[in-house]
């Protein structure tokens, strides 16, 4: 049985996990980062200038900082079917993700 207090410190981890990828990713190529996370610039200007503290402080929230991108079951259920061509699959989501609104995620 899981505690409420080991979710939130999983909740915390992941948290701190997702910042610090967010920010290198953001660093390494901040378009196609802001593409990957759902983010408008001006959101993506904040999280790459975060300090250590900053994020950390962030990440202790009781509430997770990344979440679905998805706008209906559809999509989800889309993805997670076998891919005939399982090359394509990494596209497939791209051209799905790429169809929602940045706004939704800022």
């Amino acid at each position: 049985m899981t505690t409420s207090s080991e979710v939130l410190n999983s909740i915390q981890e992941i948290n701190l996990s997702y910042l610090i990828l967010a920010q290198r990713i953001l660093r390494e190529d901040r378009s196609i980062a802001m593409f990957r996370l759902g983010i408008s610039a001006e959101l993506a200007t904040i999280l790459a200038d975060f300090t250590v503290a900053q994020i950390t402080r962030l990440a202790m929230t009781d509430q997770l900082l990344c979440a679905f991108r998805f706008s209906g079951h559809e999509q989800l259920a889309a993805l997670a079917r076998p891919a005939r061509h399982e090359d394509v699959k990494a596209t497939h989501a791209a051209i799905l993700l790429a169809g929602q609104n940045v706004e939704q995620f800022a």
